[in-house]
C-alpha cells in the first residue's frame, strides 16, 4: 500500500495531490480550498447533495489515472453543480479545472 501527498502548483491557493495505491487498484485527487479534481472514485451524486465542488475524470484500463500528472492531463467528464458555479465544465482538462477551483 502506498500513499503520497504532494504540493501541486495552482493559480492562487495551495493545492495538494493525493495518490493512493493498493494491491489491486488506486485513486488520485487534487484538493484545493474550493473543492477537488478527482478520478472516478468520487461519487458525483453524493458530492452534489453535499454541495461540494468536484470535477471528475475517469481513467481506462489502458490509461489509468495513477498520478497527479495523469489526472491533470485527463479530460473532465462530470462536474457537480457547485463546481459548475466556479466555471468548471466537462471537456476541460484536469489542469484547467484546477485553475478554476484555485482561482
Amino acid at each position: 500500500m502506498a500513499i503520497q501527498i504532494t504540493p501541486v502548483h495552482s493559480e492562487n491557493t495551495p493545492a495538494h495531490g493525493l495518490e493512493v495505491a493498493w494491491r489491486d487498484s488506486q485513486f488520485v485527487m487534487v484538493v484545493t480550498d474550493k473543492g477537488l479534481v478527482a478520478c472516478g472514485v468520487v461519487d458525483k451524486d453524493v458530492m452534489d447533495r453535499a454541495g461540494a465542488a468536484i470535477a471528475i475524470a475517469r481513467g481506462t484500463p489502458d490509461k489509468p489515472l495513477v498520478t497527479v500528472d495523469d489526472l491533470l492531463s485527463a479530460t473532465i467528464v462530470d462536474v457537480t453543480a457547485k463546481a459548475a458555479q466556479y466555471g468548471v465544465a466537462a471537456g476541460m482538462t484536469g489542469g484547467e479545472a484546477l485553475a478554476k477551483l484555485s482561482g
